[in-house]
């Protein structure tokens, strides 16, 4: 059993990303192949998809250009789990708008029914690292890293809260979307990681009917006038007959 996990490498912490999900597989015991992913073709094959934290509106130009928005909405539909962190989880959301700028023009997936603000713990400068938990998901403690980090304004009906910090809800769910405004990978701790592959579930595949199929028609005649390989030969007529004796010289 093994999955399949991609980390959109448009931009942003791709590599951070890549070992923790190793480092969460390794906790869960899973396994599995992490990888950076960027075509439709690549996020085609994933069993579950990572959006990283950067520029949100750089990822969604790049992936709306190459391609890989449809791919990655078609599949996130049709029930492949996906991490949206930080600018992952705006991208995600279905409606985002700038704690200074207001309403942004900026590609959207619209899939988890939430409304987000942007920089909603300020700019770059005001970065911080704070202790976090989701008690929902069995996170009792956590580290995240907040860098120009949005928040959860507006929840829909099916989306739910597992996390808050200073009273905004920094982290939800909703069935196979999991989202946080905070950055998980530039810590030590694989919690939210291994939640995340434990949403994933290993493909399993048998072939044992498919060779014993190929084994059984191994041993079939591979026409009608064949004969099979272990069939007695037929007794001669004048085999029980006594046998002449030689003449006498």
């Amino acid at each position: 059993m093994s999955v399949n996990i991609g980390v959109l490498g448009m931009q942003g912490d791709v590599a951070e990303n890549i070992v923790a999900t190793r480092a969460a597989l390794a906790r869960a015991g899973m396994k599995g192949i992490v990888k950076q992913v960027k075509t439709p073709s690549e996020i085609s094959k994933l069993d579950g998809l990572i959006i990283p934290g950067g520029e949100s509106t750089m990822i969604g130009q790049m992936s709306l250009v190459n391609g890989a928005i449809k791919t990655i909405k078609d599949k996130i539909q049709k029930g492949m789990p996906v991490f949206g962190i930080c600018a992952g989880l705006i991208l995600l959301s279905k409606n985002a708008k700038d704690r200074v700028v207001g309403k942004m023009d900026q590609p959207l997936l619209e899939l988890l029914d939430v409304r987000v603000e942007r920089n909603s713990f300020g700019r770059q400068r005001d970065s911080f690292e704070a202790e976090i938990a989701a008690q929902q998901l069995g996170i009792a403690r956590s580290r995240g890293v907040f860098i120009r980090a949005p928040s959860i304004e507006g929840l829909g009906k099916n989306v739910q809260a597992v996390s808050k910090f200073n009273e905004k809800i920094v982290a939800v769910k909703q069935g196979n979307i999991l989202g946080v405004a905070f950055h998980p990978e530039l810590t030590t701790d694989p919690s939210w990681h291994k939640y995340f592959v434990s949403m994933i579930k290993p493909k399993t595949g048998n072939n044992q009917p498919h060779q014993q199929n190929n084994k059984n028609r191994q041993q079939r005649p591979q026409n009608k006038n064949q004969k099979p390989k272990n069939t007695p030969k037929p007794v001669p007529k004048n085999q029980n007959k006594q046998a002449p004796k030689p003449a006498q010289q």
